[in-house]
């Protein structure tokens, strides 16, 4: 016997009650996740609609109490049943619960107030109308707003009801009255709330470079052949990789099919929707946390009603129920923000091609730095390597310079700006030319590191640096290995040895005691709490109200100032020296992407790299924009140590408010895995980077093994064991698949 659970209605905004039915013997081959079902319903067996979210061989309840399927429903929303299978999809591959899965992948789970609008037209014929307005005037006593209202219709036969409400002041009541007497009819339609306030403006004409149409046949050679394929489009900053995108959505939209485009900031989504509103108009929309219940609502009934053929915004806009899906685009696809911090802890890149390979679509994967992992793919073929290697217009790339911070320590200068990086500040100043200030605050646990040498404390087992706890105490959340913090540096015995730690606030403080003449603006999360707030800052910044913009990662993201030719990267050891072993790797791509902000107008651009560590292989290859010389040494140091995409990696977290319990739960997991197969390097558990949070206390296991499906299993073993397991109620346990920050 097989069975099925079901669930009922995918728009609740509870998706955790399902229903078990017996799937008959001859819908056995046609039954799958996502199937939309006809169902036999309470104790009058009413016959409904249904998903099947689940198949299995073990009945829940008296199997003689499980009534059979009716059968497929003729009328099935695919995009429904699609993205539910892709929740299983996601439930398989990550860890999670289907319910956990559906809430990802039906991201408005309920429907909101629907806005409509009404129009009032005239039903008299012209004659008639005349008469009637002659007996009002006539009549004594008259309404003088009636005749206000027919006299307005003469003149225009079909006004919008608020126009008459409001700039008429016409009663809802006299509406009404011209409606029983006939001479008016009332239609209404939806109106759909629209993001995107803004003017098409004069559409341009783009013409590519050689390069870039080169790029675009390759592509569109293929889906001749109709090949679907996962492309990497690997670009230097500002070689034009939008303009690809653009031209790729039109070639899909011409084939009839959707296109849905991935940013990795909400900060993009303003730059990045002009340029794509300005091709496409109003078959462009886009989604984002910052939008209304209401407005994220309408833009999915869009999406699935036809009336948009393009969806631009953050990781759930990849689950946009585009009926007819051609073409993905993860634009800056190197960027962590793709990767989920909740459960299922999925990855947008594979859920995207998992979700093409459903809908026989494109992918295509872009970035000036790709993620080790897709460039290690586009090497061995399993994705298609497509390349631009010079600017639009041919513009040359910016001339960096790294300046060595323990040498201004030397000569005695203790500020956060060098002597160069001053020198240039000023020189652009008096140019009337701006500045850019990127404060690389990513990977800020705590590291130790030395001022005077540069030499940061590291894990012997590891190679990762070792992240401070409270006591004094050093920790590696790879291997749990601890030791003290010591009070002068074991390299060169200095005493400036310490957390290196600073914020954006401090830092425009000292630059606008430096500069006191220039006019100073701060990107941060503080800056940015409101709706438009990145919006604002840096339409201000583009409108050349400011000088100096200092900011974290979010300045330096695809934004182009043509006015900017001074880069200054003000700490960039902050990333470098997280206990993380992608650190080399974020280094390298924040490093790289500041960088690509300067010189994009008609001015040579220049970059100041500040470091305690210049010598560093990813700072010098950000420094030559060379990518292929950092990542033939990255991928030799993640050979080297087993890290992705050597080998892959399991992380799972065992949560509970009881200390000791946990730690006891924990340890017998990884029994289970040990016991499942003891060629998985387990290691662990430890304490996370953060031990308790709201008196909840977590400990880690960290699994290593070179097969991915082997990991999965190992996933699968312990959820078995969690659901035999009767004392693991008050526990609660995670995995993450190849993590991409520290834990």
């Amino acid at each position: 016997m097989i069975y099925a659970d079901v669930i009922i209605d995918i728009s609740l905004e509870k998706l955790d009650k399902t229903f078990q039915y017996l799937i008959p013997k001859e819908l056995e081959d046609v039954i799958g996740l996502g199937t939309q079902v006809v169902i036999p319903f309470g104790n009058g067996s009413r016959r409904i609609k249904g998903y099947v979210v689940d198949i299995s061989e073990e009945p829940k309840i008296d199997p003689a109490c499980i009534k059979p399927l009716c059968g497929v429903a003729k009328d099935s929303l695919a995009i429904e049943s699609q993205l539910i299978s892709l929740a299983g999809w996601m439930k398989r591959n990550y860890g999670s619960t289907m319910n956990q899965a559906l809430k990802t992948v039906i991201p408005i789970k309920k429907k909101e107030s629907v806005k409509e609008k009404k129009v009032v037209s005239l039903v008299l014929s012209e004659e008639q109308a005349k008469v009637e307005f002659t007996n009002l005037v006539a009549r004594k006593g008259h309404s003088v707003a009636k005749e206000r209202l027919l006299a307005a219709l003469m003149e225009n036969r079909k006004i919008p009801w608020e126009d008459i409400t409001g700039r008429l002041h016409v009663s809802t009541a006299i509406i009404r009255e011209f409606e029983k007497n006939n001479w008016v009819s009332i239609s209404a339609y939806r109106d759909y709330r629209n993001p995107i306030n803004i003017d098409q403006g004069e559409k341009k004409d783009i013409t590519l470079n050689e390069e870039q149409q080169q790029v675009v046949n390759q592509v569109f050679a293929h889906w001749q052949q109709d090949l679907q394929k996962t492309y990497l489009l690997y670009g230097v900053t500002g070689s034009g990789k939008t303009q690809v995108y653009m031209e790729l959505i039109a070639g899909c939209i011409e084939r009839g099919r959707s296109a849905i485009v991935l940013i990795p900031e909400i900060a993009l989504t303003y730059q990045t929707v002009m340029r794509f509103y300005g091709r496409f108009g109003n078959k462009v929309s886009i989604i984002n946390s910052r939008m209304t219940p209401g407005e994220r609502f309408d833009q999915f009934e869009r999406a699935k009603n036809g009336d948009i053929q393009i969806m631009v915004g953050p990781r759930s806009a990849l689950f946009t129920p585009f009926s007819n899906l051609g073409i993905i685009i993860i634009d800056e696809e190197h960027e962590t923000s793709y990767k989920s911090e909740t459960v299922p802890k999925y990855h947008a890149r594979e859920t995207a091609i998992a979700r093409a390979a459903m809908n026989h679509a494109t992918v295509v994967l872009g970035s000036a730095t790709p993620s080790v992992e897709s460039f290690a793919r586009a090497k061995s073929g399993e994705y298609e390597l497509l390349t631009l290697t010079k600017r639009v217009e041919e513009k040359p790339l910016p001339a960096c310079e790294i300046v060595d911070l323990r040498q201004e320590l030397r000569k005695g200068n203790r500020s956060i700006l060098s002597e160069r990086l001053v020198e240039l500040m000023e020189d652009r100043l008096a140019k009337g030319e701006q500045t850019m200030l990127f404060i690389n605050r990513r990977g800020l646990m705590g590291f130790i590191s030395c001022r005077a040498c540069g030499h940061v404390i590291k894990c012997p087992h590891c190679d990762v640096s070792l992240s401070l706890h409270r006591g004094s105490k050093m920790q590696c959340h790879y291997c749990g290995y601890e030791t003290e913090q010591p009070k002068v540096c074991p390299e060169c015995g200095s005493k400036y040895i310490g957390g290196f730690k600073a914020g954006t606030q401090k830092f425009e403080e000292v630059v606008k005691a430096r500069f006191p003449q220039a006019r100073v603006l701060r990107m941060d999360m503080d800056t940015t709490k409101g709706k438009n707030g990145h919006q604002q800052i840096l339409e201000a910044f583009s409108n050349e109200e400011a000088d100096i913009l200092i900011g974290t990662q979010m300045i330096v993201k695809g934004h182009d100032f043509p006015k900017v030719t001074l880069v200054g990267v003000l700490a960039a050891d902050m990333s470098l020296n997280s206990s993380d072993f992608h650190s080399a790797e974020r280094t390298f791509q924040l490093l790289t992407q500041a960088a690509g902000r300067a010189g994009r107008g008609s001015e040579p651009g220049q970059v100041v790299i500040q470091t305690y560590q210049p010598e560093h292989y990813s700072i010098v290859a950000a420094s030559q924009q060379d990518y292929e010389k950092f990542f033939n040494q990255e991928i030799l140091y993640r050979k080297i140590m087993g890290y992705p995409p050597a080998a892959h990696m399991l992380v799972i977290q065992v949560n509970g408010a009881d200390e000791n319990r946990a730690q006891m739960q924990a340890e017998r997991i990884a029994e289970v895995i040990q016991r499942a197969d003891s060629s998985v390097i387990c290691m662990g558990p430890s304490d996370a980077t953060i031990a308790r949070i709201n008196d909840v206390y977590k400990k880690i296991l960290y699994l290593k093994d070179k097969d991915y499906q082997r990991l999965v299993k190992m996933k699968d073993a312990v959820e078995a064991y969690i659901l035999e397991e009767k004392e693991l109620k008050d526990i609660s346990v995670w995995f993450d698949f190849d993590p991409m920050s520290g834990f």
